[in-house]
């Protein structure tokens, strides 16, 4: 395709690209986008919020109990989590990834668990317009399939949409405003067990300065439509609002070098995450 694209364009200038500088061929950016998150949970709910797999990872947290009764409820509880996706940027428009995630939670007065893999994804991330200096804004779509690991009675398939609309305010692109909406389904391998919808919508913006950091701020409401897990009493549904503040180091081409991520997710007692992005390049343009 790219054969096909330098000939287009050879013809469509003629004779005056002989003198141009030849382009340097471009080849997708290749990295693993490792994920380092600390959540806590308060006791009777899970750990939702924002991501692309918000219900999967606190359910993977959760996984412990399997087995476990706690008349009570479930207790408050704190996870860490790394995700490990291997991204490919296929164009500036679209990125493929897929990987597996480790957690390690401490429930109530247990004690941390051992670090175990317990989920794998994969998913698309696509801009299906481009605002490119016009009055409508960028929409981008990104669709994530979280399975736990290993697939036994409890195990869950969730399905993770998010559409979120970002407005420029400069031909850089360094500062504008967004809008969007997250939308997560779970299925859970049991007779006896289920799960609602979480719903995320949201409002916000950013600004990169000249020296390439970049902050991104995004308030909303999250409303979670309650959850019957095994042998535990319900969770109830709930509807309360979510922050998530982004603070990002990228490069010259909007490649991002570093990461770190605060979430408040009121539930409707408060849940605090910390996500540390480090992503790891094999390709980078």
């Amino acid at each position: 395709m790219l054969a096909c694209a330098l000939v287009m364009t050879s013809a469509a200038y003629g004779a005056e690209a002989e003198d141009d500088e030849p382009a340097k061929p471009s080849v997708p950016n290749v990295y693993l986008d490792l994920r380092t998150t600390y959540a806590t949970i308060p006791a009777g709910t899970l750990g939702l919020g924002f991501g692309s797999s918000s219900i999967s990872s606190a359910l993977e947290a959760l996984a412990a109990l399997r087995g476990t009764s706690f008349p009570g409820g479930l207790p408050a509880a704190q996870s860490i989590a790394i995700d490990l996706p291997l991204t490919i940027d296929v164009t500036d428009r679209v990125s493929l990834y897929g990987g597996v995630s480790g957690t390690s939670a401490n429930l109530g007065n247990s004690g941390w668990s051992s670090l175990e893999i317990t989920s794998w994804n994969i998913g698309v991330q696509a801009d299906l317009y481009q605002q490119n200096g016009g009055l409508i804004p960028t929409v981008t779509l990104q669709s994530t399939i979280t399975q736990s690991i290993p697939n036994v009675p409890g195990a869950t398939t969730s399905f993770n949409n998010i559409v979120e609309f970002d407005y420029a305010l400069d031909e850089d692109e360094t500062r504008g405003w967004l809008a969007g909406m997250q939308h997560t389904y779970a299925d859970i391998n049991s007779p006896v067990a289920r799960i609602g919808t979480n719903k995320i919508f949201y409002v916000g913006g950013y600004y990169q300065w000249p020296s390439n950091w970049k902050f991104t701020g995004r308030v909303g409401v999250q409303s979670f439509a309650g959850a019957q897990l095994l042998n535990q009493t319900p969770i109830q549904p709930f509807t309360q609002p979510i922050v998530r503040l982004d603070l990002d180091r990228m490069d010259d081409n909007d490649n991002r070098l570093f990461g770190i991520t605060a979430q408040i997710a009121w539930m409707p007692k408060p849940s605090y995450q910390v996500t540390l992005r480090t992503p790891l390049y094999a390709v980078r343009n």
